[in-house]
């Protein structure tokens, strides 16, 4: 059994209270748009962490992690992706693997909207996480834990909070 913290495009900026909420996980995984080096050595620092590297990222992030992550956690096909779409929306350069190949769970960033759907077509779970940083369009920070134990995701939970809060 893995408890897992999922999060995207934090554009460099983490928030403390995110930290609080991923406490319990044992794992990050982050959908791109990191930001920075140093934003992901902050959070491989806090936990074990697998990411991809978004449209943002520069040079520092992408020399280090990947366009793609896909890897089994306990039983599940795990794809990660900055740019992926959602069922029924897939971007054009994913779309041959995931009709041919498909993962048991696919998370995507970019859009900074949480979205959690099941293609029922392709008969797989899709995660956006939302956006976690204080830069984009979105008035709310979110982000995504859930535990995966065997082919089972369960146990998810939200954390979201007002982008621009100020912590007291």
């Amino acid at each position: 059994m893995k408890r897992i913290g999922l999060l995207s495009d934090t554009h460099g900026y983490i928030h403390p209270r995110l930290l609080k909420f991923f406490d319990p996980v044992d794992e990050i995984w982050h959908a791109g748009d990191i930001g920075d080096i140093a934003t992901a050595n902050e959070l491989a620092a806090f936990k074990p962490l697998k990411a991809v590297f978004g449209n943002i990222d520069g040079t520092a992030v992408r020399a280090v992690y990947p366009l793609h992550q896909r890897f089994l956690c306990e039983e599940v096909d795990v794809w990660i992706t900055h740019i992926g779409g959602y069922p029924g929306h897939y971007e054009r350069y994913v779309k041959p693997d995931i009709f041919n190949n498909p993962p048991t769970l696919f998370i995507s960033g970019h859009s900074h909207i949480l979205k959690v759907i099941f293609d029922q077509k392709l008969n797989f779970l899709h995660i956006n996480p939302g956006a976690a940083g204080n830069n984009g369009f979105h008035k709310v920070c979110t982000a995504v834990r859930f535990t995966i134990d065997g082919k089972d995701i369960r146990d998810m939970e939200i954390w979201e909070m007002k982008r621009n809060e100020v912590v007291l």
